[in-house]
């Protein structure tokens, strides 16, 4: 009996022990090669990597408490605008659109709700899947309460998103292609969507892009792969169509980050089950060929312009004439229309810097205060560093639904920052203008709704990110 008590108590010892090691085991498996960098100028930089639902759960687990936040902002935006609770979205998730999600992409979102419970956040698959939508869900509702004759006071519309630019050959300062881009959007978005993701697939391609936390494609859609394809994109103003049994946007805007080599392989992922949500001018590069596109792609008209040698331009103006007549009320003319003005502005520093533009030139196009209905410097909704929340008129699709708004974060990227998957991003306002939510909300008292979670907006530098070396550490340097 002396030698079987050791025994006994070993096993007992080997039998406890087990789950313990085993649930550390999964754990650490799930997480290899992942990891997150603390905070830099108001970024945070996240490594994912591996299969999809690998990729997901170190998404959910890693941003976990960003996550959880950024639902509630999205959630309170779409119930307050769109006059649904947030069940009918999750619903709509469920029913109209996971059912044309692909296994791929599934499972990632899987993934992300899994790393979510285990940190012991409270959202489901469901909630993960509404707030992967966020961008599209306007053009939902809307078609939704028409399909269903119901006459509704939702507010949820098409915002204007963005000022973006790509140019090429005898535009840029070495010939080569280069792309700018900054957001548009509400503050309370804003000051949140601040993430670097830098994602190995098992397949395609690897990521560098920005992003909002939760979100398995950039949503405001900046970013560059490994294959040489350069991607972002400005919002259609005024636009109204949705196909509900087509492909979510947000699933054909990822696997186009991931997995276009070409600009045609891009044009393709992006047209195939289009359902019209988040209507946008896509910007595109490519910069092994130096060849540049624009792809305007509405829910019934879709252009495609490419060239070796030029610029296109975005501002949230619709280009093609019957895009413009059969799916928008856009006022083509209206030059106080912040789309216009600013599509007028693209145009001048476009001619005004022909041969000069480099990663210099688009930060400033980036940060500039010109209006050019006013003809003076004014920082407003009609300049291409946005700030809704500095003009008196708001601007159309933006006040009073959304509030405080306007540009809210920067990204530029040449072809040589490209070649080593780098870009350049600044958080906040490109111009150095901090906004102040106290500030705000005392002058604007009818925004008080807003007060729970706003947040300051601080202007940081511009910082460059890099994907992780080998190694497993990312660079980052200001």
């Amino acid at each position: 009996m002396r030698r079987i008590a050791p025994l006994l108590a070993c096993l007992i010892l080997v039998v406890v022990s087990l789950p313990l090691f085993s649930k550390g085991a999964e754990l650490d498996a799930r997480l290899q090669g992942a990891f997150r960098r603390p905070a830099q100028n108001g970024w945070i930089f996240v490594h994912l990597e591996g299969t999809p639902f690998n990729i997901g759960f170190q998404h959910g687990y890693l941003l976990a408490q960003e996550i959880q936040d950024a639902e509630k902002v999205v959630a309170f935006e779409q119930t307050r605008e769109g006059k649904k609770d947030w069940g009918f979205f999750r619903n709509a998730a469920k029913g109209m659109m996971w059912p044309r999600i692909e296994l791929e992409y599934r499972e990632e979102l899987k993934g992300i709700s899994e790393g979510l419970r285990v940190q012991g956040v409270k959202l489901d698959l469901w909630d993960v899947v509404a707030l992967n939508a966020f961008c599209e869900w306007g053009y939902y509702v809307k078609e939704y309460d028409r399909q269903h004759g119901i006459s509704t006071s939702a507010s949820l519309v098409a915002p204007e998103h963005c000022s973006a630019f790509v140019a090429t050959g005898s535009y840029t300062k070495d010939g080569k292609v280069i792309i700018a881009h900054n957001d548009w959007t509400s503050y309370l978005e804003g000051a949140r969507w601040t993430i670097i993701f830098d994602i190995t697939p098992n397949n395609g391609q690897r990521i560098l892009m920005d992003g909002f936390p939760g979100a398995i494609h950039s949503a405001d859609d900046f970013g560059i792969n490994s294959a040489g394809i350069m991607i972002t994109e400005t919002t259609i103003s005024h636009f109204s169509g949705y196909d509900p049994d087509g492909i979510p946007e947000f699933i054909r805007a990822r696997k186009a980050m991931q997995y276009a080599a070409s600009i045609d392989d891009f044009a393709r992922i992006m047209k195939e089950g289009n359902n019209g949500g988040y209507a946008n001018t896509w910007l595109v590069a490519d910069r092994r060929t130096n060849e540049i596109a624009s792809l305007e792609l509405g829910l019934k008209n879709v252009t495609l312009q490419r060239t070796f040698n030029g610029y296109f331009v975005g501002s949230n103006f619709p280009a093609d004439p019957k895009l413009v007549k059969e799916e928008t009320n856009f006022k083509v003319n209206d030059m106080g229309e912040s789309a216009n003005a600013r599509h007028v502005r693209w145009e001048q520093l476009m001619a005004q810097n022909k041969g000069k533009i480099d990663v210099a030139a688009a930060e400033r196009f980036l940060a500039d205060h010109y209006d050019t209905f006013e003809k003076k410097e004014d920082a407003d909704e009609r300049t291409l560093c946005g700030h809704v929340d500095l003009s008196p008129r708001g601007s159309g699709n933006w006040q009073p639904p959304y509030g405080a708004a306007g540009a809210v974060q920067n990204k530029v990227a040449d072809a040589a920052m490209a070649e080593h998957m780098s870009f350049t991003a600044a958080a906040g306002h490109a111009c150095g203008l901090n906004f102040k939510s106290l500030e705000y909300l005392h002058e604007h008292s009818g925004f008080s709704w807003e007060k729970s979670l706003l947040r300051d907006m601080d202007a940081y530098p511009w910082t460059t990110f890099t994907v992780a070396p080998h190694s497993g550490q990312a660079g980052a340097k200001p």
